[in-house]
């Protein structure tokens, strides 16, 4: 699995035959009836128009010097989800991240400037804000931990009702990211949505459970879908976003490596240039053995074995096979935050 995907990776058309899943078309044409139904007991479910208004289109342009251009470019698109009445519009953070402008246009075609207000590695989110109003009704949070596998769900990106798409919750479980990530609670629908990047995953209540992350090929039982980041994470950083711009305290300990795991093997695909791992003579096709004399037995256990050593600023006694001989190469970690050029310099 590689990175956050954008403009590089395939839009792969929306499955709607289902025919991977016993009794799914069934149950996703109940979930469409429901929403477009008038019943009493929906009376507070919002339409599918309201749902499609509140998400909107996302442009950015990010500082050329940037650390994150070379692997995200340095013009990107996606959704962003209106959560506020004063324009709070929340997204997935590589939209965002370490832009010097970005744009919202509303399904109307209107185009607001905004404001970037925040982003969190660990979480993957990132918050802007409209320069002027949006008079957009915002979509409530949900519960993400009330979510359970075969749950029907609504994702929708910018676009209008026509980018509302059915789908099912096929699984929650651990993903670990290559870009030294992870998270313990990732939530995967199939069929996969074709615009993932910043969209909305939505519940019966027509509460905004997740942001899209990602597409993958192997959702559940080898069934491509897509990967939520779980709205529950948002709430506990929320307040330090809009103050600070960033999560207070120090952060996770940061290596720069993007690490591909595969056949038991973690073999090091990018070495971030000036990031700790580069410094400390890391190489682009090391094989990651372990961390101080203690075996890495997969990505999320490489993971938790160094940020286990302590905060961001911890040396990390990194094993790895370098020209078929192992070395033990100590990396001096950072808070990835500091290493970004959140902050226009031009």
């Amino acid at each position: 699995m590689r990175g956050p995907p954008l403009k590089q990776l395939p839009r792969v058309a929306v499955e709607r035959t289902h025919r991977h899943r016993p009794g799914l078309g069934l149950a996703l044409a109940w979930l469409t009836l429901a929403w477009l139904g008038s019943g009493a007991a929906l009376a507070e479910t919002p339409s599918i128009d309201a749902i499609a208004a509140a998400v909107v289109r996302l442009k950015t342009l990010i500082n050329p010097e940037g650390r994150s251009v070379a692997t995200l470019g340095s013009e990107r698109e996606g959704s962003g989800i209106v959560i506020g009445a004063d324009g709070l519009i929340v997204t997935i953070g590589y939209l965002m991240l370490e832009a010097h402008a970005a744009e919202i246009i509303t399904n109307d075609d209107k185009s607001v400037a905004a404001e970037v207000v925040g982003y969190d590695h660990e979480t993957g989110f990132g918050l802007l804000k409209a320069a002027s109003p949006l008079n957009l009704a915002p979509i409530s949070l949900g519960k993400s931990s009330e979510l359970k596998e075969n749950d029907p769900v609504l994702v929708a990106s910018f676009g209008g009702p026509d980018m509302v798409g059915t789908a099912f919750v096929v699984a929650k479980r651990e993903f670990a990211g290559s870009w030294e990530y992870l998270l313990e609670d990732a939530i995967f629908t199939a069929p996969p949505h074709p615009a993932w990047s910043g969209a909305a995953l939505i519940n019966r209540e027509g509460k905004l459970v997740g942001v899209g992350s990602l597409i993958v090929g192997d959702a559940s039982a080898g069934t491509p879908g897509n990967m939520f980041v779980p709205i529950d994470r948002l709430p506990p950083i929320m307040a330090d976003l809009l103050a600070e711009g960033r999560v207070q305290g120090p952060g996770r300990p940061w290596l720069g490596l993007t690490t591909e795991e595969s056949d038991g093997e973690l073999r090091i695909a990018r070495v971030a240039p000036a990031g700790p791992a580069h410094k400390a003579g890391v190489q682009k096709g090391d094989v990651i053995v372990g961390v101080d004399g203690r075996r890495a037995t997969g990505l999320a256990d490489f993971y938790r074995k160094v940020w286990g050593l302590g905060r961001a600023g911890v040396v990390v006694p990194l094993d790895v096979l370098q020209n078929n001989e192992r070395r033990r190469l100590d990396l001096k970690s950072i808070d990835r935050m500091d290493h970004l050029r959140l902050k226009s310099t031009f």
